[in-house]
């Protein structure tokens, strides 16, 4: 008797999505206005939630909302202009 397989259902690239991200500029990067080019090139909703910026870094917490096809683009867009993508880790505090 064959077993019955299991139904793999993919991801479809227009489920609603919702990822925050940390962005990190060096300083050659910092003056350019990447969320505001993120939220015109892409069909994404752009939320900081926290930032802090020096003549050294740029550190941004921004929320992506859209097509989960145009928050993928929107990160691989922002890493080839030269800005470290990271995901938001929401960890759990050790007591």
């Amino acid at each position: 008797m064959a077993t019955p397989k299991k139904k793999i259902t993919a991801t479809k690239p227009n489920t609603p999505a919702q990822q925050r991200l940390w962005l990190m500029y060096p300083p050659k990067l910092i003056k350019k206005p990447f969320i505001y080019e993120v939220g015109r090139k892409f069909k994404v909703v752009t939320n900081i939630r926290q930032a802090s910026v020096t003549d050294e870094i740029g550190i941004v917490c921004l929320e992506l909302t859209g097509a989960r096809s145009e928050v993928g683009r929107a990160i691989i867009w922002l890493e080839k202009q030269g800005v470290n993508v990271e995901p938001v880790e929401i960890g759990v505090i050790a007591g």
